[in-house]
């Protein structure tokens, strides 16, 4: 049974979102959650790992540790105050990472018609007060219709798929007509599992 979520009303602690993601920035206020927003600012494309496994989970704790880098962490340490927790994450299209050109892109797109993609995603929550880290990994399939070239050809002009790991923007009005079905969360597709997410932040605020 997922884990009830916490209405931000009586949200006993601070959180800080570690990006800048659109569509993680709307799931953490889908959960009720206030938040504000940091961003790492990482050359991701330096920090490689053969195991896409691996590759999220490093990458999520390298930008909270970028993050971490930034702060003064006693300010976050006072007695009495509300704990405060980081989060952040990153996921992986079966090892494919934002397009960079309007072909990779197209590949790419070209790539999911009609066939599927699987995903992983991480997330690492850290408690800024006590210093504890919790992370765990979250997986899904996507499986798709056909989709038409004239769609691709939309999205790429767009631009959004250069923003986006693979491509791809699950909730884009543009692609979710053509959504077969989700095997798993489709919220962890869109970059952040909210389950995860909430178990994460429950267990990192206890002792």
């Amino acid at each position: 049974m997922a884990a009830a979520f916490i209405p931000a009303s009586s949200q006993p602690f601070k959180l800080i979102l570690g990006s800048s993601s659109v569509a993680r920035k709307h799931i953490l206020a889908e959960m009720g959650l206030e938040f504000e927003v940091m961003t790492a600012d990482i050359d991701e494309k330096s920090i490689r790992r053969e195991n896409p496994d691996e590759l999220v989970t490093v990458l999520a704790e390298a930008k909270a540790d970028a993050i971490m880098s930034r702060l003064n962490i006693s300010d976050y340490q006072k007695e009495g105050d509300r704990p405060t927790l980081l989060i952040t994450s990153d996921i992986e299209f079966h090892g494919i990472e934002k397009p960079t050109t309007k072909e990779e892109a197209r590949q790419f797109l070209k790539g999911y018609s009609g066939s599927h993609v699987s995903t992983v995603g991480s997330v690492v929550v850290t408690n800024l007060t006590t210093g504890k880290r919790l992370g765990s990994l979250d997986k899904a399939e996507v499986y798709f219709h056909d989709i038409p070239d004239e769609v691709i050809e939309n999205l790429i002009d767009e631009g959004v798929v250069f923003r986006v790991a693979g491509g791809l923007l699950l909730e884009h009005p543009l692609t979710l007509p053509f959504v077969e079905a989700v095997v798993g969360s489709s919220d962890s597709v869109m970059g952040i599992s909210k389950d995860l997410a909430n178990k994460l932040i429950q267990d990192a605020l206890s002792a």
